[in-house]
This record gives C-alpha cells, sequence and structure tokens, in this order.
C-alpha cells in the first residue's frame, strides 16, 4: 500500500517549529508498519527532527544557523528577494527537506523525545505544502 497526501501548513514566522501534531492531524490513518516520507516543496524552509520538550532547543537551532549562514553578506549574488532569502537557500541545504520516519503499531516510531520541526528561514515565508508518502 501506498498512499500520498500534500500537507498544508499554517505560515510562520522566522524560526524552527514544532509541527509534529499538525502533520498527524492532515495524514490519514496510518498502517500496522511502513515508512512515513515528508518532502516540504520549497527551497527556504527545510525539516529536521529535534528536541520536542525545551523550547530552548529551537531558538538555540536558529542561533546557530544564523550564524553559520549570515545573512547581508558581500559575496551573495541573490539579492533580489530580500536579505533573509539567499541565506534561506543555503540554510535549507544544510538542513535538508526530507525526512523518512518509521511507522510501527500505526504510530510514528520517534523517540520520547522527537519531534518534527519545520524549519522556517524567511521572515516571512507563508504557507508551506508537503508531501507526505505513505508505504506500508
Amino acid at each position: 500500500m501506498t498512499e500520498q497526501v500534500e500537507i498544508i501548513l499554517k505560515p510562520r514566522p522566522r524560526g524552527f517549529h514544532l509541527i509534529t501534531d499538525e502533520i498527524m492531524a492532515q495524514l490519514p490513518p496510518l498502517p500496522e508498519k511502513g515508512l512515513l516520507n515528508l518532502f516540504v516543496k520549497h527551497t527556504s524552509c527545510g525539516l529536521c527532527i529535534n528536541e520536542n520538550a525545551d523550547p530552548d532547543v529551537r531558538y538555540d537551532m536558529e542561533s546557530i544557523f544564523n550564524r553559520i549562514v549570515p545573512e547581508a553578506q558581500p559575496y551573495y549574488s541573490h539579492t533580489l528577494e530580500g536579505r533573509d532569502d539567499m541565506p534561506a537557500h543555503a540554510k535549507s541545504v544544510i538542513s535538508g527537506v526530507s525526512l523518512t520516519i518509521p511507522i510501527t503499531n500505526r504510530r510514528l516510531n520517534l523517540g520520547t523525545w522527537q519531534g518534527v520541526y519545520l524549519c522556517e528561514y524567511r521572515n516571512h515565508g507563508g504557507t508551506r505544502r508537503i508531501v507526505a508518502t505513505i508505504i506500508g
């Protein structure tokens, strides 16, 4: 069985946002076992799995990424879409745009402290779309 749905995420400000519940609310029932692949259809945000309990992790991740890829560098050529656009593209390459999560007993088999993040790298990224493919 393979099933595919497109998930629409509400707009969020720049930052790392837990979206596990929002994704689960838009998925069909999961199979007994299988895989869930999530693919975000944008080049200025990303997906990752990280700590789902302490919000300080999300703030620290934002700070780390901003330090690794700063805005307004003189060597950027792609600048027409704003100061945050080229750094957003580079950050998206670092974080990646897809995840594969095992499904066990009709649930995502995440660790106790793991959650799915939308890594929003634009100041105003807008609505984001994720293709969810369930294989089971």
